[in-house]
């Protein structure tokens, strides 16, 4: 029988200051207030309403090591603050014209749907259910990941089934929850449920016992286990419980805005199989190759067609890179996590771009 423990989340004082502060990065002030009391004009895209506020809000977790959280030098940095940077690059030829919105797995999608960020980057796996919503839509997923469980070395527990009658921490309201409970049911394994909305709460409650395993994506896991008191005490078991492809949120019956996002994602994949770089974009302003003259805006309009400048993916490439510079800077260098099925389609991940044309 599965039984639930519910633990009343702690109160951090740090983490209560990084809720309710909004990091300014961008070059135009604006107050807290104007940053989450967006409207939405029904008349304009979302395209139309950030161009002419002159920034890009986007809503992101910022408590989370590889994907979006605040530095020491007080800087969001991660694959999604990085996905964020790269529409701001396009748009205004300015990565740091993009203001950051923390925002809880509970609140993310009401957030979303009143028009209070424009943007949800915030480690979302993409699902039937959430993609069918009548007022929001995923686009292309930016990072492929599954999930899983990690224990106490001294645990002895080596595979899924030897939590038989033992405690798991998951998260409330995630899709970790809900394929816990159906692999598990699945599997005929009886075990205990310790739940929490507070992610500090849960790595707490493992950390001290009061569960023997903890189990949410594994680049979490990989990220989370970096701030235990014993990292190397900690061993992530090799079966997965699901598949969790993670993409960007966005409001539905907006096509310009879901094109110019769209796009973005592919125009930082392809720019990887092109071999273009930040480091190496020069060379190419004066290629003659026409595919990458085409990709680059060199020549012809793809921009234009987007409502976009026909150079975007040459401001993205110069200020914040291709896909494999924003993985190794954010996943692949800090927490020596391979490509794995985020590799180019050509090396045996599922990265891939349409054409470009």
């Amino acid at each position: 029988m599965l039984k639930k423990i519910a633990w009343k989340p702690k109160i951090y004082f740090s983490a209560l200051i990084c809720g309710l502060m909004l990091v300014n990065t961008t070059k135009h002030p604006v107050s807290q207030a104007n940053a989450t009391d967006q409207e939405i004009q029904p008349n304009l895209s979302t395209l139309d309403i950030v161009q002419e506020r002159g920034y890009l809000i986007c809503g992101v977790n910022g408590e989370l090591p590889g994907f979006s959280f605040v530095n020491s030098d007080d800087r969001y940095e991660g694959i999604d603050v990085d996905f964020c940077r790269a529409i701001a690059a396009a748009l205004f030829d300015d990565a740091n014209q993009v203001k950051f919105r923390n925002v809880t797995a509970e609140e993310r999608f009401a957030v979303l749907k009143s028009g209070e960020i424009d943007l949800l980057s915030r480690n979302t796996t993409k699902t039937l259910s959430r993609d069918t919503d009548s007022n929001l839509g995923f686009t292309p997923p930016i990072f492929y990941d599954a999930q899983g469980v990690m224990v106490k070395k001294a645990s002895g527990i080596k595979k899924l089934a030897d939590l038989e009658n033992k405690s798991i921490c998951v998260a409330e309201d995630t899709t970790s929850y809900d394929n816990l409970q159906d692999y598990m049911k699945q599997a005929a394994i009886n075990f205990r449920i310790v739940a929490s909305s507070d992610r500090e709460v849960l790595f707490d409650s493992y950390e001290y016992d009061r569960c023997q395993g903890i189990t949410t994506d594994i680049s979490q896991l990989i990220a989370r286990r970096t701030l235990l008191a014993n990292p190397r005490d900690h061993q992530i078991l090799a079966q997965t419980i699901s598949q969790e492809p993670l993409a960007p949120m966005l409001r539905h019956q907006d096509s310009q805005w879901f094109d110019v996002v769209k796009w973005i994602t592919f125009a930082l994949i392809q720019a990887e199989e092109f071999g273009i770089s930040s480091e190496n974009i020069k060379v190419y302003r004066n290629t003659k190759e026409l595919g990458i003259r085409r990709f680059l805006g060199l020549d012809n309009d793809l921009g234009s067609q987007l409502g976009l400048s026909n150079d975007f993916t040459l401001r993205i490439i110069e200020q914040v890179g291709n896909y494999g510079e924003i993985y190794e800077r954010n996943i692949g260098q800090p927490f020596g996590l391979d490509r794995g099925e985020n590799a180019l389609w050509q090396n045996g991940g599922l990265m891939y771009s349409p054409p470009f044309n």
